[in-house]
């Protein structure tokens, strides 16, 4: 990748390194710093001394880490910022915004390097005061997010995913702990027991356990309300969103936005109903028959989702992404099982995986084979979870969010969930 920083230009490739294009080595291309010096590049930069060249302390960097909640967390920080007039960037999932303006679409949750670099950079020649970034566990371990200096550090909670890339719970946790370990301020899911971390300039934010924001009390009834403690200092604010995890997630961005800008908390507050939450993310797409989007993927999550309607008959569609952790397959099937009236089975994103077999091993955990349907094909699967539906139920199509392709093999075929529901509720 080649970038351009006050007029001097950078290059992790060492084919396209030059006399005038230093090179920038890290883990993961340091063998080919020779290969950098026969283009004649003489300018060869370790990844972690990168920032001598950019001014960091024009901006404040937020970091959001955990395996759910990440992109509601980072959008409604973004959110509740531009709301109180600060000039905002936002990089993760959904692309890379300014100011309320879409410069990249999707992208890597967390780009390499120096794509963040140069994103850094745009939010700084903006006039950018935040820069809001999702960092995922692979960026984590990639040294990805070397050289940035974090103002704070999110953690939103950390379960089962990625195992198919870290191999072990336990290494995926510890990978997720490694970004609080040092002293900068970080902000904490106190309730979530797989976290560690320097408790130096730790703040922690609860439903349960005591901490720095606890959530005295919630309820749903039209919408979410919720009132937080902060020492002495008790305040409430109110959201169109659902679930207890959104809960977590717009206390979690109410937090870090009062830390990072010692604004009164009640001001933060007030503007958290402007925030209508993520596209895919927990979204109602119809009411009549009540219709529910979601990115859920893991069991934890799914679990979120499904508890958030316990009220409900739940007809659920799923399925799981291929090349990936196999291993949550049945226990995804286990959740649908205990927690849903219906199941429909279906196709996530398999790759080069069999579809059937994805299939199979989800139909593993399910002992109530009763209540299961298989339809390998998505837009199948919906139709038929739709028309199952009456007044008591709610259908939850779940993993895939916003995503626009279903992929199959290396090919990337157009599917979105929320337009085929809106298509078969048009017909």
């Amino acid at each position: 990748m080649l970038i351009t920083i006050n007029n001097k230009k950078f290059t992790d490739n060492s084919k396209e390194a030059a006399s005038d294009v230093a090179f920038v080595y890290s883990k993961q291309n340091e063998q080919f710093c020779d290969d950098a010096k026969n283009n004649e590049c003489s300018t060869l930069i370790p990844a972690n001394e990168l920032k001598k060249h950019i001014d960091l302390s024009a901006i404040k960097i937020v970091g959001i880490t955990g395996t759910n909640g990440k992109t509601t967390t980072a959008a409604a920080i973004y959110s509740i910022l531009l709301d109180l007039g600060y000039k905002v960037a936002l990089q993760g999932t959904r692309g890379f915004f300014i100011n309320d303006e879409r410069i990249e679409e999707y992208s890597l949750t967390t780009p390499v390097q120096l794509g963040n670099f140069e994103h850094v950079n745009q939010a700084i020649l903006s006039g950018c005061d935040f820069f809001v970034m999702e960092v995922s566990s692979h960026a984590i371990e990639q040294k990805r997010i070397e050289g940035l200096d974090f103002e704070l550090k999110v953690h939103t909670n950390i379960t089962r995913d990625h195992l198919d890339y870290h191999k072990t719970i336990e290494e995926y946790i510890a990978v997720k702990n490694s970004f609080l370990s040092d002293e900068s301020k970080k902000l904490v899911n106190k309730d979530d027991k797989n976290m560690k971390c320097n408790i130096k300039n730790a703040f922690a934010y609860s439903l349960d356990e005591p901490s720095t924001y606890k959530v005295q009390a919630y309820s749903f009834k039209e919408g979410m309300h919720a009132a937080i403690q902060n020492f002495e200092n008790i305040v409430n604010f109110s959201s169109s969103m659902m679930g207890i995890f959104n809960v977590y997630n717009l206390t979690a961005a109410i937090a870090s936005v009062h830390i990072v800008t010692n604004k009164d908390l009640q001001e933060i507050c007030d503007v958290v109903e402007n925030f209508a939450g993520v596209s895919g993310r927990m979204e109602t797409i119809s009411t009549n028959p009540f219709v529910i989007v979601d990115f859920a993927h893991t069991p934890d999550g799914m679990k979120e989702v499904f508890e958030s309607f316990n009220h409900k008959d739940i007809i659920a569609v799923f399925g799981a992404g291929g090349d990936r952790d196999q291993d949550k397959r049945p226990i995804m099937g286990r959740i649908a099982n205990n927690f849903a009236k219906s199941i429909i089975v279906t196709s996530d994103n398999p790759r080069f995986e069999d579809p059937d077999q994805i299939i199979e091993d989800i139909l593993v955990g399910i002992l109530d084979k009763s209540k299961v349907k298989v339809e390998v094909n998505r837009k199948l699967a919906i139709k038929k979870a739709m028309e199952m539906a009456d007044e008591n139920s709610v259908v939850l199509v779940l993993g895939k969010g916003d995503e626009e392709h279903q992929i199959i093999y290396d090919k990337k075929f157009p599917l979105v969930d929320k337009e085929v529901i809106l298509s078969l509720l048009e017909s």
